[in-house]
């Protein structure tokens, strides 16, 4: 499946690293550096604009290396990239470490991964099918 972009950022294309790599990496597109101080939050741009097509969806999501060693994540992750929006891909991070982070240009800050998906009706009832876990909510699946 081939996606239109147009790339206003210095470095090349998103792409996957592995034939199995679900996601590409994103990296950020800034004239100078930018510092995250612990629990700041900024939105970086990386230049990039995608048109998917009506069914398809990108998900920002974190970069588990990033995250891991630095504490920095993608604060509404997964973020979510409608089919109809024709801006500049941003990146919302968060630093969750207690010492700044300097975002350079170039950086891999996130990874954008591309899903179809389904756009549903809602039928209101009265009842819903009975299940064995029924109403049991967080944590009820687990070993007793």
């Amino acid at each position: 499946m081939k996606i239109k972009i147009i790339n206003k950022s210095r470095h090349a294309l998103p792409h996957y690293e592995t034939i199995a790599s679900a996601g590409m990496d994103l990296r950020a597109s800034l004239t100078e550096a930018r510092t995250l101080k612990p629990l700041q939050r900024t939105i970086v741009g990386t230049g990039l604009f995608i048109e998917l097509p009506i069914g398809f969806e990108a998900q920002v999501r974190p970069r588990s290396g990033l995250a891991a060693k630095k504490g920095i994540t993608v604060l509404n992750a997964p973020g979510t990239i409608d089919a109809d929006y024709r801006g500049e891909i941003g990146v919302i991070l968060v630093n969750l470490s207690n010492e700044e982070f300097i975002v350079q240009n170039g950086e891999r800050i996130a990874q954008l991964v591309i899903g179809k998906h389904e756009r549903i009706e809602w039928e209101q009832v009265e009842i819903l099918t009975d299940t064995e876990r029924g109403e049991g909510g967080f944590g009820s699946t687990g070993t007793k």
